[in-house]
């Protein structure tokens, strides 16, 4: 395996069904402007509540890609 070195940013993503949800849209929308995204990490997770009942699920993290040579 070659040595990498990667680019970090952080992004935010939400979603109404579920965390799960939330990371995955988060992704989808970051690999659009993004080129070799490679991993991922959480760093929080949140969610709204209306009316006693949880509306929104939001998820704030990590995206590594490599860098271009």
């Amino acid at each position: 395996m070659a040595d990498h070195t990667y680019r970090i940013i952080e992004v935010a993503g939400s979603s109404e069904i579920s965390h799960s949800d939330a990371i995955e849209n988060a992704i989808a929308r970051a690999s659009k402007t993004m080129r070799h995204l490679r991993w991922f990490e959480v760093t929080q997770q949140r969610g709204e509540i209306e009316e006693g009942d949880v509306r929104h699920y939001q998820v704030t993290m990590k995206v590594g890609f490599t860098l271009e040579d």
